[in-house]
Formats: structure tokens, sequence, C-alpha cells
């Protein structure tokens, strides 16, 4: 990485989104990370006078599935780059009658039904327990929230989001047992960001745009990635217009508990992990290791 450019605000884009409007002084940059390198470079430039960074999270082109995102190497690489808050916009399916197409929830809650992922950055010689009882920050999400209102989005505070495997949709059966899980939407790729981002000690908030009813539905089409992609793309507009809202209400020191997340999570010993590891897992645990 040869760049003097970082960014305190990070947004993700999911399906459609794959560029951001608006940006000033825009640099591509691109990082190489223990864990393999990101979905792709990294844009860094100026939104509404504010630093940020943008990743497309499938790449441009969408070129990976939700199992094959590289996510530790997405976070790495924007904890590097000084990343203190996520937004992440995503496409979901919806579980409940009132939360429509087209509709935003900002989801405070997550089911984790992933099996293929790697979830942690500490996977050998180092054990670490993150909370994640509250796996979205609540600032971050509110600020969110609060921007939605104000450009008069049909938006929905707070909501549990299953994230499935894929890269196939739900069966009939599953979407029935979601909903009596009492899940409010589905998606596949808020994990496993959040549980990184977590350990990374980033905020992380998603704008959660509903493209469908899933396959639950009685009078409603079962979910298609047609569906999917039309309804995307009527939000993508809504989506920048949003971010542009939001990213400079998220500036200033943070008061979560986020910032603080390895504080007393790390049960390994000092000493006991090498000086390798140790520069390893430098951008996310040098302030406890070093």
């Amino acid at each position: 990485m040869s760049t003097t450019k970082t960014a305190t605000i990070a947004v993700i884009g999911g399906s459609g989104l794959y560029e951001m409007d608006g940006m000033t002084g825009v640099e591509s940059v691109d990082v190489d990370t223990p864990f393999g390198k990101p979905s792709d470079s990294i844009m860094v430039g100026e939104l509404e006078g504010v630093k940020v960074a943008f990743l497309p999270r499938h790449g441009k082109g969408h070129k990976f599935n939700p199992t094959r995102i590289p996510a530790r190497a997405n976070i790495y690489a924007l904890k590097t780059l000084g990343v203190e808050r996520i937004i992440s916009v995503s496409a979901v399916g919806s579980l409940k009658e009132e939360f429509a197409p087209l509709d935003l929830v900002i989801p405070n809650q997550l089911i984790d039904r992933t099996r293929l992922r790697e979830s942690t950055f500490f996977e050998t010689d180092v054990v670490v327990h993150v909370a994640m009882a509250d796996p979205f920050c609540a600032d971050t999400s509110h600020a969110v929230h609060h921007a939605a209102q104000a450009l008069d989005i049909n938006v929905h505070p707070g909501g549990t989001m299953v994230v499935m495997e894929g890269p196939a949709f739900s069966t009939r059966a599953e979407s029935f047992m979601y909903r009596s899980w009492g899940a409010d939407i589905i998606g596949m790729t808020a994990l496993p960001e959040a549980k990184l981002a977590r350990e990374a000690e980033i905020c992380y908030a998603t704008m959660a745009w509903i493209t469908d009813y899933d396959c639950w539905h009685q009078s409603a089409e079962s979910v298609t990635v047609d569906m999917v992609i039309a309804n995307l793309m009527k939000n993508v507009a809504t989506s920048k217009a949003l971010l542009k809202q939001v990213i400079p209400a998220l500036g200033g020191k943070r008061t979560c508990p986020c910032e603080s997340a390895l504080r007393d999570a790390i049960i390994t010993q000092k000493d006991q992990i090498s000086e390798n590891l140790k520069r390893k897992l430098a951008p996310v645990t040098d302030r406890y290791l070093s």
C-alpha cells in the first residue's frame, strides 16, 4: 500500500452499489493483508467534506458470491486506513408483512446461519471472545435512522436479520421457520462482517434495503434475481442520498462500547503470544499487545 490517505468512515457497498457518487480527491488504494486481498481497490476521498473510504463488497462487476467475500481482508484493510465507523449497504428479503419491498431496515440483531466462512482474526495461538449481545453500533445506527427520517424514507429502526449462507435463496420451509423465530429480514452478508468489525473495534451499522418477501408470502411472487435487481436499482439513488446525509453526522469522538471491544476480550496472556503474531494482528490489537 503506497498512500498517505486515511479515512475514519467507510461505506461497504452491497449488490447494486459499486461506486460512490460525489466523492472528490479520490485515490484508489490497494491493500495487501495477512488475510489476502480485499474484494477490490478501496476508493478514498471526500464526501460532503468528510474523508470516506468506499469498498464494493462483491467487487466491481459482482465477482464474489456471499461465501467467498474476503471479509477478513476487507475489514483488516479498512482498519489499516484508520476507519472507525462502517456503514454497510445490503439487499435483504422481508419476513414480515409490514416490512415492505423498497423499505429500509436498520437492524439491531443478528441470527447466524452461515457455516462456511472465516469469522475471526484470532484463529490460532491467541484466544479472544468479543461481546456480541448487540452486534450493531447503536450510535451509528441511530444516526442512519435520523438521516433517513430527514429524507422521508420509509424506515424501520431495529429488527432481527437472519444471515444465511447462500448463494441459493431460502426454501419455503426455511422461510416459515425464520418467521417462527421472530426474525424480520434475511440477508447473506452482514456476517461475518459484524463480528470482524467488532474484533477490530470498528462501529458497524447496516442499511438493509428490502427487495422482496423471500418465499413465505402466499400472495407475492417468490424471490428471484430479477426481482432483487429491479428493486435494488430503484433504491440506489436513495442509498447514495442517505449516505450523503448521514456521513457528515458521524464525526467526533466515539463514546460507544465498540471503541474498546477488545479491552477485556483477549484471554491469552500477552507473554504467550508470539512476536510474529503480534505483528500480523497489529492494526487490530496493537493498543493491547504492543
